[in-house]
């Protein structure tokens, strides 16, 4: 009897948590010390040090660039971040109460479709695709929250970072040094995290050695889920129901006693502080200052003080992108495709990681149906 016919010997781990499912060099995630580090570098030195794009090429090369490294790389997505004419057309025919993930999806599978190097699966050709859809998320997140508004797309100016450009796209004007510094951390702190859902499901789809956009695709289409991109959103949600900090106290108590959940508390692999927020929090407080409205800093940090006495568990990461991306003028609908945009340089890395030693994905089920059920003629079945 095959292993996956064997129905007594079984042992299934649901959800695979704690499975060791491949080597990987790209991402360590402590969740006993509460540590992250990318290929070999702790994330706070990263966060402190570095721009977006370093930390992009590392996940994605293996090793920091150098400064002309650096500037080709720039200069390459600067070239992509003007959408390809067929997508701007798709993205203009979206309806507006279209999820944009959902709309985010589809272009990226549109965009594979008009590819020059499509169905070249080389390396070179890869690592090309992969620059190629760094610099085409963002632009078409900016897209579909301009479009979405009744304002047309801006090709971001030269010779800025992609953090600095993506703010341009945006919000269609220069952004504030501080907004630029908040981009660039949201984007590094979330461009990796180990074989999380999205990254698990882009290695599964490449590992069938289809094109890379195929994987991205997917891998966008599980990030969309609640369960996985969309708790920042869930926070914000939150925060807009209280009118000061005064009311914040009795709903954590009778959301504590109706058993209810506190979105951007706890976390699946960290048992301590999540690394990640600390620097997120600091820069929704100054950006409440520079907005002249701290109140969305002050309820969320009123809400972890009270949720974390009561319940013992810390923030994570996405609690405090929350009022900050409120701060940077995102809407909240758009939570997901920052993530996304972000992401995409650890999904391509994993992508190539697979590639360079790949073995099909393919896991056994343990069957606990019914077996060798006979078949009744079509004039007997009954209901």
């Amino acid at each position: 009897m095959s292993p996956e016919s064997d129905v007594s010997t079984a042992t299934v781990t649901r959800g695979l948590k704690g499975v060791m499912a491949a080597d990987s060099a790209i991402c360590l995630v402590n969740g006993t010390e509460g540590r992250l580090y990318y290929r070999g570098y702790n994330v706070d030195d990263l966060a402190e040090k570095c721009t977006y794009e370093e930390v992009a090429l590392l996940l994605l090369r293996g090793e920091l660039p150098t400064a002309s490294q650096l500037s080709e790389f720039r200069a390459e997505l600067n070239r992509n971040c003007a959408l390809p004419e067929e997508v701007l057309e798709f993205l203009r025919q979206v309806p507006a109460d279209t999820h944009p993930m959902a709309t985010l999806r589809t272009a990226v599978s549109l965009a594979g479709i008009r590819d020059p190097q499509a169905e070249d699966g080389s390396v070179e050709a890869n690592e090309q695709k992969a620059i190629r859809l760094m610099a085409l998320i963002p632009a078409v997140t900016a897209a579909i929250h301009r479009l979405r508004t009744g304002e047309e797309p801006v090709v971001p100016d030269a010779d800025q970072s992609i953090a600095a450009a993506f703010m341009q796209m945006l919000n269609g004007r220069k952004a504030t040094a501080d907004e630029t510094r908040a981009m660039d951390l949201i984007l590094i702190l979330h461009a990796e995290h180990g074989f999380n859902a999205s990254t698990f499901a882009a290695r599964v789809i490449i590992a069938t050695m289809t094109d890379i956009h195929s994987a991205v695709t997917g891998a966008i289409g599980a990030l969309k889920g609640k369960l996985h991109g969309g708790a920042n959103t869930e926070v914000l949600r939150t925060l807009e129901q209280f009118n000061s900090v005064a009311d914040v106290a009795p709903w954590v108590e009778e959301t504590r006693a109706s058993k209810g959940k506190f979105m951007g508390f706890g976390h699946a692999v960290y048992q301590t502080a999540d690394p990640r927020a600390k620097f997120l929090k600091e820069l929704s407080q100054r950006l409440g200052e520079e907005k002249g409205e701290p109140l969305w800093y002050e309820l969320s940090a009123e809400i972890e003080k009270h949720v974390t006495a009561a319940i013992h568990r810390e923030c994570n990461v996405d609690f405090y992108s929350a009022s900050l991306q409120h701060y940077m003028g995102i809407p909240k609908e758009l939570f997901t495709c920052i993530f996304a945009s972000s992401r995409i340089s650890g999904w391509c890395a994993h992508i190539m990681e697979q590639l360079a030693d790949n073995k099909i994905i393919r896991p056994s089920a343990h069957y606990v149906g019914e077996i060798d059920r006979p078949v009744v003629p079509l004039e007997d079945r009954q209901g």
